[in-house]
């Protein structure tokens, strides 16, 4: 019999085809309604309780799973993914029918050569949108046209010289260009779905950043489910927009709902594996170490306490980083709209961040949502079931002046 627990093991085919789903949904910043309400909000129907709720909203395409919505006093946790893809944009359109091309959060260099999706709204139907797929991005043309300094690496490709080649040829090539209703700002996604890794438990491709957090999210969900719900606490399963753009979305979601939990999921760096920084000492995070919890920031050092002891009693491998004023994520949300909220990051370790062929562990993920699956069915008993009150946090904090003194131990060998 196979006693390993989920994030010691090859994830199932199908949790792999469902996270692939949510990763290759189209879905750019501003225009995120594909994961959200095309792919997510049909699976959390899906085994959502009777008494659940999903909420939506008018100025953005984030959804919440919210399993008490008939109870808003009810102490609240809220999860949050993001759902939003950093991505190209349609800058403007040359003689030469070059679609010429920002890069967005991306190195211009890692563009190079890539298939795309372009998508555009019907000009003579405004609402209706085409996907044009096929061509790809480009910025020399060939290693024969590059002067000495480029070709010897000696300088770099800038972002002006990106465009998109869609092979047009004959005569009036920006008429042919314009006559498909391609404008200004229209935007360009990667054409890569994921697929599992070499190695083993592996897997890689576009957008972990952050379909990942999403798919955790909404995974947590499912397991909360599945175990008959929730008695006393009031879980927000949330699918947020505008990440990449400065936590917009998730900061308009903390102020709607005023939660006392906010923990942002998101992706981090495998400081390990990355090529070129061993001077600059960033912790030693892994993929396939387990989930990070950061420390740093605006993060509740008492709820990284219980999120670090639930790791431990369920022996789910976790790592730490660190955050200065910022943590990067949505864990941010609450602060930025001014709502009090113990905020913690919980991040999946991952390689090759905004390129084509990021990747990552699928142990990493099995085991973000497991912790959090525990840490929310805890919450949920403590206090001989009566559920976590909002007072056991604000008396929570740690009081460094009664700090024990710690004295040299000389290092032992196992």
């Amino acid at each position: 019999m196979n006693n390993c627990k989920p994030w010691q093991s090859e994830m199932s085919d199908e949790r792999f085809d469902l996270m692939r789903r949510v990763l290759s949904a189209p879905s750019p910043i501003g225009l995120e309604a594909a994961m959200t309400r095309g792919v997510l909000e049909p699976y959390l129907q899906s085994f959502q309780l009777p008494s659940w709720g999903i909420h939506t909203f008018k100025g953005n395409a984030s959804i919440i799973v919210d399993t008490a919505p008939d109870r808003p006093e009810a102490f609240s946790v809220m999860l949050i993914g993001h759902a939003d893809k950093i991505r190209m944009q349609v800058r403007s359109i040359g003689e030469d029918g070059k679609v010429w091309v920002n890069s967005d959060s991306m190195l211009p260099t890692t563009l190079i050569g890539h298939k795309v999706q372009l998508f555009s709204e019907d000009p003579s139907a405004p609402g209706k949108w085409r996907v044009l797929r096929g061509g790809t991005i480009e910025a020399i043309g060939a290693i024969h046209f590059a002067d000495p300094k480029l070709r010897s690496g000696e300088r770099g490709i800038k972002e002006e010289m990106m465009y998109l080649e869609l092979h047009i040829h004959g005569d009036e090539k920006k008429a042919q260009v314009e006559a498909l209703g391609i404008r200004p700002g229209d935007p360009i996604l990667f054409d890569r779905p994921i697929e599992r890794g070499f190695a083993p438990n592996t897997f890689s491709g576009a957008y972990l950043d952050n379909g990942l957090g999403c798919f955790v999210v909404a995974e947590v969900a499912r397991l909360i489910a599945q175990s008959g719900g929730l008695k006393n606490l009031r879980l927000l399963g949330a699918m947020a927009t505008h990440e990449e753009i400065g936590r917009f979305g998730s900061r308009v979601l903390a102020e709607q709902f005023r939660p006392d939990v906010t923990i942002a999921v998101d992706v981090a760096h495998d400081f390990v594996a990355a090529p070129g920084i061993a001077e600059r000492r960033y912790e030693p995070l892994e993929m396939g170490k387990g989930f990070t919890l950061t420390h740093g920031a605006v993060c509740s050092a008492s709820l990284n306490t219980m999120i670090t002891s639930i790791a431990k009693k369920h022996s789910i491998p976790m790592q730490h980083e660190l955050a200065g004023r910022d943590t990067g994520t949505d864990a941010m949300a609450a602060v930025l709209a001014a709502i009090d909220s113990a905020a913690a990051s919980i991040g999946l370790p991952i390689r090759n961040m905004h390129t084509i062929s990021e990747s990552g562990h699928t142990g990493d993920v099995e085991a973000a949502i497991y912790a959090l699956t525990y840490l929310v069915q805890d919450m949920d008993k403590m206090n001989a079931g009566k559920g976590i009150a909002a007072d056991e946090l604000r008396d929570s904090h740690p009081r460094l002046d009664n700090s024990m003194h710690l004295s040299y131990q000389p290092a032992t060998r196992s």
